[in-house]
């Protein structure tokens, strides 16, 4: 009698511990990252203040990487893609626009925009910042770069405009990177036949060119991918779209996938002006820039997504959740599934409570899934807080936290002093607190701050408690939290339907009925069923217009739901066959 009571308790112990949520905590034993990166983003020189990071060029050289951006005042090298650490310098001109960097014969090369002559510069020492001027009259362009072939001929791309087509030309870098022969055009903007190089935040302005510019060549399986950005940097839809070639100055011809890399929807809109690389595993990347462009036109950010070459040798970029967690693997991986490690997201349009608010900046939108607004206290005093009811308790395994620096100061040389402080905590009555993050004494002044924890947390609220802000007012574009829920992942969506403008065959209008419990839905799409490589992602909608497609192309659709429990199976892809009359 004495045994069956006590298997009696414990039976009432564990239904207790299940229906609360509640599991074994268990450490993480892998390293995540989280779009956008992680790294101290130089403010801009100028009024309106803002910081930008944008146009990213990054290569492998001697066991590090090496990451040279836009306006930056310095570059990043990372053992593991995870950790950055910054360089400071005025050896290069790190405070223009669109680096380049090569390693040629163990040593790098670095050039920048610029339409006059200037210089190229080289190091053999990189993380102490020793560089020499090697070509003092090298005729700079807009947006250069360059590439070394297998044979050790070198070659310059370029271009930056809504007119001129992208050209190239070889170099002798034996003799002072004079050209070898005349340039020629590459590749010209297509905004009749290809919807990604229409103008607007969703390709909708169809009368004026894409800015094409950020020209970056792989080499693969004896091929040229020439990727360029379109239509502008300051648009969601900023992508980049290949061409292929079996000569690194051409002829070259449209891939069949494209745009190559593409995310419109969530967060961390825009994956454009990019570099692909391989890493140390064999694994290729593609380092991207994010469009925020509240403050100014080139506020953006930086984000990197795993790469991949099918059958058909088509290179595709997966930004499918680019903006959720991912494992940076320690190995050679095939699909994106590999690195990613399921914590979805647990915040979005969940009750808010906050210290304080400036109605014009509400509550509400700091977990709306919207990099381009922002909750803010009315002060920057150490009083003001900001807290989130997840609906239950929930297993966390990590936070991002989004600085929106609302009224802070532009400062023009990173600082210590120039910081965000704060304590995040957790609870599950909203009375009693573990401190689950602790920057009271936090010295680097990174704006978006990724934040995985050592071990898997259980609770239902969390709060971010602000300590002293650089200036201005404590603000967040983004408070999200990620893990896992304790229901269900959504049902498949049921009824589904796509069809293609007749008139001006770009545009597919995608409409779903909409799934009880979903938080939002991922549309995919490609010329190919089992090609399904582009993903837009809507949250909170039933209906989404894409214009981006290729004219001369049929495309297949599918959709999945997913919320803060899972993702639900994907629909059967289906070939657009029905059409619908609008003008365009």
């Amino acid at each position: 009698m004495k045994n069956i009571i006590q298997l009696f308790v414990l039976a009432l112990l564990f239904i207790a511990v299940s229906c609360s949520g509640q599991t074994e905590t268990q450490k993480i034993d892998f390293e995540t990252v989280c779009n956008p990166m992680d790294i101290s983003y130089q403010w801009t020189l100028n009024p309106p203040n803002g910081r930008e990071g944008a146009d990213p060029s990054i290569v492998l050289y001697k066991g590090s990487y090496y990451l040279f951006v836009s306006v930056s005042k310095g570059y990043w090298y990372s053992e593991d893609l995870k950790d950055w650490h910054l360089i400071k310098t005025d050896a290069i001109p790190t405070n223009s626009y669109a680096p380049s960097i090569v390693v040629i014969d163990d040593a790098l090369y670095y050039i920048t925009s610029t339409g006059k002559p200037g210089k190229i510069y080289k190091s053999t020492d990189p993380k102490n910042a020793k560089w020499e001027a090697v070509a003092d009259e090298f005729q700079y362009s807009w947006d250069p770069f360059l590439f070394l072939d297998d044979d050790k001929k070198l070659y310059q791309t370029w271009g930056c405009s809504d007119r001129d087509p992208m050209e190239g030309v070889e170099l002798d870098y034996h003799n002072n990177f004079k050209p070898v022969g005349k340039k020629v055009n590459l590749l010209e903007q297509n905004r009749k036949e290809y919807g990604w190089d229409n103008r607007g935040e969703y390709n909708t302005n169809y009368d004026h060119n894409a800015a094409i510019e950020g020209t970056w060549i792989n080499k693969y399986k004896g091929k040229y991918y020439l990727q360029y950005a379109t239509p502008g940097t300051q648009f969601r839809s900023y992508a980049d779209a290949v061409y292929i070639s079996d000569n690194p100055l051409g002829p070259y011809t449209i891939a069949k996938h494209n745009p190559f890399s593409y995310k419109p929807g969530g967060f961390a809109t825009g994956a454009g002006h990019g570099s692909t690389f391989k890493d140390k595993n064999g694994n290729y990347w593609h380092f991207a820039t994010v469009s925020i462009s509240v403050r100014h036109r080139f506020e953006r950010r930086l984000a990197m997504f795993p790469v991949f070459f099918d059958e058909e040798d088509n290179m595709w970029c997966d930004t499918r959740f680019g903006d959720y967690p991912m494992i940076i693997p320690n190995k050679k991986i095939e699909s994106s599934a590999e690195i990613f490690p399921g914590w979805m997201l647990l915040s979005y349009n969940k009750k808010v409570s906050v210290s304080s608010a400036d109605e014009m900046y509400p509550a509400y939108d700091l977990n709306d899934e919207d990099i381009r607004t922002a909750w803010s206290a009315k002060t920057g005093n150490d009083s003001e807080w900001a807290s989130i009811d997840l609906g239950e308790t929930c297993n966390i395994n990590a936070i991002q936290v989004n600085f929106a620096e609302r009224n802070t100061n532009g400062y023009q040389e990173r600082s210590d002093k120039h910081v965000h402080k704060y304590i995040i905590e957790g609870s599950n009555n909203n009375k009693e607190w573990k401190i689950l993050v602790d920057k009271s004494e936090n010295k680097t002044d990174n704006s978006h701050v990724y934040l995985q924890l050592e071990q898997t947390e259980h609770y239902r609220y969390v709060r971010i408690k602000n300590i002293q802000v650089p200036s201005g007012n404590f603000a967040l574009a983004g408070f999200r939290i990620f893990g896992k829920g304790n229901g269900k992942a959504p049902e498949m969506v049921s009824l589904f339907d796509v069809r293609r403008n007749a008139v001006n065959r770009k545009t597919a209008r995608v409409k779903w009925k909409s799934v009880e419990g979903a938080t939002g839905y991922n549309v995919r799409f490609g010329y190919a069923p089992d090609r399904l490589y582009n993903v837009y992602t809507v949250y909170d909608d039933n209906n989404v217009d894409v214009n981006v497609l290729n004219t001369n192309l049929d495309y297949y659709f599918a959709i999945e739901a997913f919320n803060e429990n899972g993702i639900s199976e994907m629909t059967k892809p289906e070939k657009i066959v029905r059409e619908f009359t609008a003008h365009q």
